[in-house]
């Protein structure tokens, strides 16, 4: 009989320092079917990286990124019992990433920042295998380029579903059956080899597709909060975790702004049917919230979600009053630039929708030159500082009060946009982004507290 295979996936904060990486170890070490563990970088990394990739500096700024960067790997090598194991490794990384951080082309080319921002998993990957070992289990660090193949849109490379399975029945599959294999998140190759990167919080989305390609039963999702919340829990002390979530509602969650789980991380889970457990890797012992096909329990109101830095567009033009193909013009140039629209409504004359438009991301540049190409086509007007709200839960369209009680909480505050009905599993609405918060504390106090 063949044995259940278990991905497990661990962020930043829990790879963040040796003691915490010992933790994971014994998380890893304490479930048998754990045969792939998938790591980000260490926490701090990434945005030095990104530090690096996107601004210009001088050449002693750049020293001082990147050692701060020396400083957070070596007090992990350090620790180590036996350094010398993969010290040579860990120090070829790191004069890799020097080299990258003063390519002269690096602030302008996608690819040299691909190259750049995969050094932090690389790194993690090495050393979070180096400590399983001392811990007594076969280890081995395996990278992931090998098997993650991707188109090459550079920073926000598309996975290639077929070949990731195909790479992972080679390559993959006959290295568990003897050891555990640590390898990196986020980190891919297009068909010429090139290093690619899903787009920040990807891991989740590795984990996931690695779990899909080898037939996993489960993939876990460890992280520093336990499971997934009714909300934020930056925004309410009330928030509570959540014992389990069906697929559509935690797709619904990380779509409209739940940080603990990536967007695409269903997408495989749901093609395969595999659980997914989101919890503490500080606290495994308070356990955390499942993720399946079908729950027990399907209440009206599960959570509620918030999605910042939005801007909603509207197009408007006195020729789309009973004209054909307007519509048609308007979404075949958002799709040409590859954004993605959450919520939409329309009127006779108007069509209004929502970006994503996180600062200095490539949300923010591409957004810029779809309003350009739009505006020759119509007029084109954008309010920016507003938020996405969502409540999620089931059968909203149909259930008797759900839209009321929902309205009754918030009928204080001005609502800019409404989207219900196009989903049984969420009612959205744009708000100003100062009073979003407030909002939610409402919400939650109104469906979760009373």
């Amino acid at each position: 009989m063949q044995q259940a295979i278990n991905v497990a996936k661990f962020g930043g904060t829990s790879v963040a320092n040796y003691d915490v990486i010992k933790n994971c170890a014994s998380i890893v070490i304490n479930n048998q079917n754990t045969k792939v563990v998938v790591v980000s970088a260490a926490a701090g990394i990434t945005n030095h990286l990104v530090s690096l990739a996107n601004t210009a500096l001088t050449s002693e700024q750049i020293t001082e990124v990147v050692e701060k960067i020396r400083i957070i790997e070596f007090k992990i090598l350090n620790e180590l019992k036996q350094p010398n194991e993969v010290d040579d490794k860990l120090f070829a990384l790191l004069d890799e990433l020097d080299a990258l951080a003063r390519h002269e082309e690096l602030n302008f080319r996608d690819d040299l920042k691909d190259d750049l921002m995969s050094m932090g998993e690389r790194m993690s990957s090495l050393l979070v295998a180096a400590i399983l070992r001392e811990m007594g289990c076969a280890a081995i660090n395996f990278d992931a380029r090998k098997v993650m193949r991707t188109d090459s849109t550079f920073t926000e490379a598309v996975p290639n579903v077929r070949a990731i399975r195909d790479l992972s029945e080679q390559l993959l599959a006959p290295e568990i059956k003897d050891s555990v294999v640590v390898t990196q998140g986020f980190v891919g190759a297009d068909d010429d080899g090139r290093t690619t990167t899903l787009g920040r919080g990807g891991s989740d989305f590795t984990a996931a597709l690695l779990a899909e390609a080898l037939n996993a039963s489960t993939c876990e999702i460890w992280t520093d909060v336990i499971g997934v919340y009714t909300t934020d829990p930056r925004i309410t002390d009330n928030a509570r975790p959540l014992p389990e979530l069906s697929f559509e509602e935690a797709a619904e969650m990380a779509t409209f702004g739940a940080k603990v789980l990536h967007p695409a991380t269903m997408e495989p889970a749901l093609r395969q049917n595999i659980n997914v457990f989101v919890g503490s890797s500080k606290e495994p012992e308070k356990g955390g919230t499942w993720i399946r096909r079908n729950c027990d329990y399907e209440p009206s109101f599960r959570a509620i979600t918030r999605r910042r830095e939005q801007v909603l567009v509207t197009v408007k033009t006195p020729k789309m009053m009973y004209a054909q193909g307007f519509l048609e013009r308007v979404f075949k140039i958002i799709a040409k630039h590859k954004l993605s629209v959450d919520l939409v409504t329309t009127s006779e004359i108007a069509v209004s929708f929502t970006l994503d438009n996180p600062a200095n991301s490539i949300s923010e540049r591409i957004n810029k030159e779809t309003l350009t190409e739009l505006s020759t086509i119509c007029e084109v007007s954008v309010e920016r500082h507003l938020d996405v709200v969502t409540v999620v839960g089931n059968n909203m369209h149909s259930a008797a009060g759900v839209s009321s009680k929902v309205f009754a909480a918030i009928s204080d505050f001005n609502l800019r946009m409404i989207c219900f009905g196009a989903n049984v599993h969420n009612l959205s609405f744009v708000v100003s982004e100062k009073a979003s918060g407030d909002i939610v504390k409402v919400l939650h106090k109104t469906l979760f507290e009373e």
